[in-house]
């Protein structure tokens, strides 16, 4: 994997982090923030950051300033938000931005996206709910995106099965991970592996960038204008 550069981000709420990863001639531009409990080091970002560069996808990943400050617990929803925004404010990119992340980072993602100009939204086990607790769902975020969305999400997620993802979201399209938990980690006998489990994860999220993303973006840029 490229070794990162780390840029700091002020915030209303700290310090964050930038790790960025650039491709050299990329096609589109994928920031994404952590969940609430590891920080960018998760499996899943890191092996979206060592591959999606090689294939024209540069990846930001955008540590939240309470990590950064060594807390334990982060802060509310909200401030997580500031904190994402601040990391797209300072991007310069001229490629579509994908906006998103993990877990909680995959709810600021939908929350903000449409506010900050992106193409779509990368969410890899997204919370739909509380575990145990169905009946708190947030199936509005995924809503109100508004935008195309991949959910990347483990069959057996105790904070949302791949059944429980209601099919009228408008623009949402999923890969399921087999036997995985909330960490998209899979047992030892499990059918895949779990190299094979985040390889899904790459491939997955490769495959709709380029064609949901990337692909729409030329399309449009191609597309002549109608006469007036």
């Amino acid at each position: 994997m490229m070794k990162a550069e780390i840029r700091p981000i002020a915030t209303a709420y700290g310090e964050g982090r930038l790790h960025v990863r650039r491709a050299k001639s990329p096609i589109a531009t994928l920031l994404l923030s952590h969940g609430a409990g590891r920080g960018v080091d998760a499996p899943d970002l890191m092996a979206l950051a060592a591959a999606l560069p090689g294939h024209g996808i540069s990846v930001m990943l955008f540590e939240q300033p309470w990590h950064v400050a060594g807390r334990k617990v982060a802060t509310p929803p909200a401030t997580l938000d500031v904190g994402l925004t601040a990391a797209a404010n300072a991007l310069r990119t001229q490629t579509p931005l994908v906006v998103g992340g993990r877990s909680a980072g995959a709810r600021s993602g939908a929350r903000c996206a449409k506010a900050l100009g992106a193409r779509g939204v990368l969410a890899l086990s997204f919370p739909l709910h509380p575990p145990g607790k169905p009946e708190k769902t947030r199936v509005e975020e995924l809503r109100g995106a508004g935008l195309p969305m991949l959910v990347v999400q483990g069959e057996r997620d105790p904070m949302g099965r791949p059944e429980e993802f209601p099919a009228d979201v408008t623009g949402l399209d999923m890969t399921v991970i087999p036997e995985a938990d909330h960490g998209l980690a899979v047992p030892k006998r499990a059918a895949v592996s779990q190299q094979e489990a985040l390889g899904i994860v790459v491939e997955s999220a490769l495959e709709w960038l380029i064609r949901d993303i990337a692909g729409s973006s030329r399309a449009r840029e191609s597309r002549p204008e109608k006469s007036r």
